[in-house]
């Protein structure tokens, strides 16, 4: 038996499920009757999506059907970071949508803040992009958890490693 138990901290978005959220949601743009003949489109990039329609409005109802089939496939509508709306070409409206990969250093300051103060029996500590806590009881870290799901944190936290 181990003297002492960690896991690590982490906020990534599954790529490959939201290639399919974005497949599914340029299907159902594509059949619905309110977008016959426009010219709105989604496109993964790396790290951002770039959304693409005729107008505002419909700007909106294309980041609303993303976004439920987003929900839909279990990733986080959180790690998303809205750019402002730009006119494009022919036209139409863009938006570019930042993905949040990892977690931030004010982020990770701010749960490192929470953990501090929880008074519980461990050791958190900021490993670039992630968190790592450490600690003598399974409880302590599982109740770190529990703490972190219920913090109004910005961005979606997984939990990984967990020895």
């Amino acid at each position: 038996m181990a003297s002492e138990y960690s896991f690590d901290i982490v906020s990534k978005v599954d790529m490959n499920e939201l290639q399919n959220a974005v497949t599914q949601a340029e299907k159902e743009i594509a059949t619905r009757f309110d977008f016959k003949g426009s010219k709105s489109e989604i496109k993964l990039e790396k790290e951002a999506l770039i959304l693409v329609s005729d107008d505002e409005y419909k700007l909106n109802s294309v980041v609303d059907i993303l976004q439920s089939k987003m929900v839909k496939r279990g990733i986080s509508i959180k790690n998303m970071d809205f750019g402002k709306l730009e006119p494009a070409s022919g036209g139409t409206v863009r938006q570019q949508v930042k993905l949040k990969q990892g977690i931030g250093q004010e982020d990770a300051k701010k749960m490192n803040i929470l953990i501090r103060d929880s008074k519980l029996k461990v050791k958190s500590q900021i490993q670039g992009d992630q968190l790592r806590v450490t600690g003598k009881s399974k409880d302590d870290l599982q109740s770190v958890m529990a703490l972190l799901r219920g913090a109004d944190l910005p961005l979606e936290l997984q939990f990984v490693n967990f020895k």
